[in-house]
């Protein structure tokens, strides 16, 4: 009886076919989302190429050069979910610390107070942790699924 009534769920939902149209959506707004970004990263590459007509203003080059690796880190994150439907955590750390670090470039490690920067470095530290903790626990996880009897692996 309860697999009855589920199967007639499923039919009168259209489970399956919602679940479809909302991953399309989905991967649209992500498409539309690397479109975006892609403009984004030409106009400040535009940008920073013609303030080389001026002075040159080293913090601000190097400013512009880690935001626009960043917009490429992020583009690639995106494209990665795009074919495997799941965010990159390594990507993201790794994005997160250059842009921890971009702000701390960008200020200046003397202008900014001893409180920000204990946070900081502390939120650096994290940062590392994870990013070393990652690798020993998808081997952990990898492991894990192995063995576990009566899971079948997609």
């Amino acid at each position: 009886m309860p697999k009855r009534l589920i199967s007639e769920l499923n039919n009168w939902f259209k489970r399956d076919r919602i679940v479809k149209n909302l991953e399309i959506f989905q991967d649209f707004i992500i498409i539309s989302l690397c479109l975006s970004l892609f403009c984004v990263m030409l106009i400040r590459l535009g940008d920073m190429f013609f303030s080389f007509l001026h002075p040159l203003d080293l913090r601000q080059v190097t400013s512009d050069i880690l935001f626009i690796l960043i917009l490429v880190e992020l583009f690639r994150l995106l494209i990665n979910y795009l074919q495997e439907q799941q965010i990159s955590v390594g990507a993201a750390v790794e994005i997160t610390i250059v842009s921890a670090l971009r702000e701390v470039i960008l200020r200046g490690v003397l202008e900014i107070p001893r409180d920000q920067i204990y946070g900081i470095s502390v939120f650096l530290v994290v940062l590392a942790g994870i990013f070393i903790a990652l690798p020993l626990m998808s081997r952990f996880f990898d492991h894990g699924k192995n063995t576990t009897p009566g899971i079948i692996e997609e």
